[in-house]
């Protein structure tokens, strides 16, 4: 049970500090601020906020499924795992 709790505290704070990141470049970067994409019919701009948002959403998601992954694996009996 401490295992699952410790699991549980790990990937919310992994999401929390995610979505604080995000909010904080959103927060500090003005909204003409990012990279333009050119293509071969239109250009495409992406705001370093969105893009922020993205990655960090990205990371907790990885993340979670790695630790999520780790205790299954660690459940199953796979010694390298403890």
């Amino acid at each position: 049970m401490d295992q699952t709790i410790q699991l549980a505290y790990r990937i919310a704070i992994v999401w929390a500090a995610g979505f604080l990141l995000a909010v904080a470049v959103r927060a500090l970067l003005p909204d003409g601020a990012g990279i333009t994409l050119h293509g071969h019919q239109n250009d495409l701009f992406i705001s370093f906020s969105r893009l922020g948002f993205w990655t960090c959403l990205f990371a907790a998601v990885t993340v979670t499924a790695l630790v999520v992954g780790r205790a299954m694996l660690a459940d199953i009996g796979w010694a390298g795992f403890r």
